[in-house]
């Protein structure tokens, strides 16, 4: 497929121009005309780049790409490494951030709510149909400790916990992968038993215990796996794409 159509195609089913972001979505850099054979993952880092030159591929898909909001924009140093290698080697990168995390199939919430086996119910931000934090039910109610194991040995990563002081069963979760800490306020204003994020700050803390949440920060890189390979997979079973997902190693 041309590149081009290819951008458009993820466009279509990603809907990136309905999500205000911090980055640009879509082709990020441009690469060789046509697209057969795709490598996936987290974040566009050197590692990747250079798996991605290795496999031979002629695209780059991620969740992570360049050119944030507040970014220096100058490209030298790391960043110019990262593009003139993908230059050189003719490799279009693909970004998408807030769309793969909020998409009702492939998105990153979909997609950790169903390996943790919770039925996602809707957004926790009033209003916007694009809530990139969302909350659902588990399954079968689980102690805060049991429910720690699930996610350690689904995500192969024990997760922090913030005990919220409450002692009854988790039922309502709500949840954000990567760096969604702060919504635990919602959460907790909607009465939910636990959140999850990728990342916790400091503040996180007190939210918790103060409002009676328990609170799991599972990893930014580990709970951000999913949504782009689910997204690679639909390439494959949709479009005949040969896609490839590489997982390098990161754990925050």
């Amino acid at each position: 497929m041309n590149n081009l159509e290819l951008e458009s195609l993820l466009n279509d089913y990603l809907k990136p121009f309905a999500i205000k972001d911090y980055c640009p979505n879509g082709l990020q850099v441009e690469g060789k005309g046509n697209v057969k054979n795709i490598v996936t993952g987290v974040t566009a880092s050197q590692a990747l780049i250079d798996a991605a030159i290795a496999q031979k591929a002629d695209a780059l898909l991620v969740h992570h790409g360049y050119f944030w909001r507040g970014e220096s924009e100058p490209i030298r140093g790391m960043k110019f490494k990262r593009i003139k290698a993908l230059i050189e080697s003719g490799i279009n990168l693909y970004a998408y951030h807030l769309p793969l995390d909020v998409h009702p199939e492939v998105g990153n919430n979909a997609q950790l709510g169903k390996l943790l086996g919770i039925d996602q119910f809707g957004g926790l931000e009033v209003g916007n149909p694009n809530s990139v934090a969302v909350y659902g039910e588990l399954d079968t109610p689980l102690t805060a400790e049991a429910f720690s194991e699930r996610i350690e040995e689904v995500l192969g990563r024990k997760p922090l916990f913030i005990d919220g002081g409450s002692e009854v069963m988790i039922k309502t979760v709500g949840w954000c992968t990567g760096g969604g800490q702060d919504y635990i306020d919602l959460a907790a204003n909607r009465g939910l038993d636990a959140f999850i994020s990728g990342e916790i700050s400091e503040r996180t803390t007190y939210s918790s215990r103060e409002q009676g949440i328990h609170y799991f920060a599972a990893g930014h890189h580990a709970t951000e796996r999913y949504g782009v390979k689910a997204l690679g997979e639909w390439l494959v079973g949709e479009h005949g794409f040969n896609v490839t997902f590489i997982d390098i190693d990161n754990p925050v």
